[in-house]
């Protein structure tokens, strides 16, 4: 075992970790450890009597939220540098770029229960949005939000006025479900259901498409009427938000209200073997063994899945990810100072949405510049970088002429492979999170793919583990 793994657990060896869970669980477990002369075998003890977690990101961060909270010993397991996953900050040029475009819904319900708000300083979108149809743009209004730049929006091309209603229909529909009913419901396509409603193809394409197109990175809208339901009624609720730290202090607010010692980065699992009949066998890519007699919470992306339990599944046929680029640019000059999402209406170029991250939270820069935030949906992988560069600023200059756009400079492309886990019908929003005896799954892909719902996947993974075991320990 690593000199510096053994030393970094070994301050906890030192007394015993009485635990008393909550009824949820209705099972009480006392331990006491047992300490060998060897690290080694010290290690080994203290794992078999932990939960092992694989992956730090927002569901397995969830997972071991939950598991402290119930005072069940625990260790996470994050390959990467930092917690995360796929919500993460960087730090470039005195520029906060979150990897992908990523917006905080504050009506989440899980998210209300586990994060401080206040703490994490969020910063509110517009209500509303900006499109490029027909070589201007237009704006489409929250009612309840923006009532007058609704009413001056009546007359504009985004849609009739019979789509303006059928919109407030919607959303008083979307209001009048519980979550449960919406997750359990019959399920259509988005683009199904749009027209089922009665919405015209001219709000549908420059408007719905380019909007939840970029939620979903799903131009085509083939994504369950399901998680279109969840998500209207959260925007109906709540705000469109960034932390002013950057998309990755949520994470990281979850990751420092737990034990300093119970996180290990830059730590590699390669499987999960079953080799023996009381414990897991956690494989790390160094060659190590870590055990756990009380369970396994898998965390990671679902594509991640079947190779860690390749020796118990057969290969398992999914449906192919969500892709997306995003690039950022450095701005001396922008065309608007309002915290306002840009969407391409149009039909037309390779940009789906934009926005400058700096008119929503100054933090975002340095002062006196702005960042620029433009994303596609898709890989593009057979344009190189500077070629999707450079035909971003061409399209970018249409809508707001070379004087403004020419100076821009090109900070960072992130080409995000799995952003999302496709969620097209047929879906199951309530899956069981059991895989194997002692193994527990969670993830967007578990539950619905949004940042709520991988946090409700790592909970939901816990619960089950806690129900199920039947380990009591003196």
């Amino acid at each position: 075992m690593p000199q510096s793994l053994s030393l970094t657990l070994s301050p906890l060896f030192s007394s015993p970790y009485p635990l008393t869970l909550s009824p949820t669980s209705r099972k009480r477990h006392c331990f006491k450890f047992l300490l060998q002369a060897s690290t080694n075998q010290q290690l080994q003890l203290y794992l078999k009597d932990r939960v092992i977690i694989i992956g730090g990101g927002l569901a397995g961060l969830a997972a071991a939220t939950t598991l402290h909270s119930e005072g069940v010993p625990f260790l996470l397991l994050e390959a990467s540098d930092a917690v995360g996953g796929r919500v993460r900050t960087d730090f470039v040029d005195g520029f906060l770029l979150d990897r992908g475009f990523q917006i905080f819904i504050t009506a989440y319900p899980e998210a209300l229960k586990l994060l401080d708000y206040n703490a994490l300083n969020l910063q509110k979108f517009y209500s509303g949005a900006q499109i490029y149809y027909n070589g201007q743009f237009h704006t489409v209004a929250d009612p309840l939000r923006h009532f007058w730049d609704s009413i001056m929006s009546l007359p504009n091309p985004i849609g009739s006025v019979l789509d303006k209603l059928l919109i407030g229909l919607t959303r008083f529909r979307v209001l009048s479900k519980s979550d449960e009913d919406i997750f359990g419901a019959s399920e259509v396509p988005v683009i199904d259901l749009l027209r089922n409603i009665g919405f015209s193809d001219s709000i549908i394409d420059r408007f719905f498409k380019p909007f939840f197109g970029g939620i979903f990175f799903d131009i085509e809208l083939g994504t369950t009427s399901r998680l279109f339901d969840f998500i209207f009624k959260c925007l109906a609720l709540g705000d469109n938000t960034v932390p002013a730290k950057g998309i990755g202090e949520i994470p990281n607010q979850l990751a420092a209200k737990l034990p300093s010692d119970s996180i290990l980065l830059n730590m590699k699992v390669v499987s999960i073997d079953f080799d023996e009949p009381d414990s897991l066998n956690v494989r790390l890519e160094n060659g190590e063994i870590l055990k756990s007699q009380l369970g396994v919470v898998v965390a990671v992306e679902e594509p991640a899945v079947d190779k860690l339990l390749a020796a118990r599944r057969k290969p398992v046929q999914r449906k192919m990810g969500r892709s997306t680029v995003c690039l950022y640019f450095s701005a001396d000059q922008i065309p608007v100072k309002d915290p306002v999402l840009f969407l391409n209406g149009s039909g037309k170029g390779i940009v789906n949405n934009m926005f400058f991250p700096t008119n929503v939270a100054p933090s975002y820069g340095p002062p006196g510049k702005a960042l620029v935030s433009v994303s596609l949906i898709g890989l593009f992988s057979d344009v190189s970088d500077d070629d999707l560069t450079a035909e971003v600023i061409r399209e970018l200059t249409g809508w707001f002429g070379e004087s403004v756009v020419s100076s821009w400079r090109h900070l960072r492309t992130y080409r995000i492979g799995f952003a999302q886990p496709n969620q097209c019908p047929p879906t199951d929003l309530m899956k069981n999170p059991k895989s194997d005896s002692g193994v527990y799954l969670c993830g967007d892909y578990m539950t619905s793919a949004t940042f709520d719902g991988a946090l409700v996947s790592g909970r939901r993974a816990v619960e089950a583990l806690l129900i199920d075991s039947s380990l009591i320990r003196v």
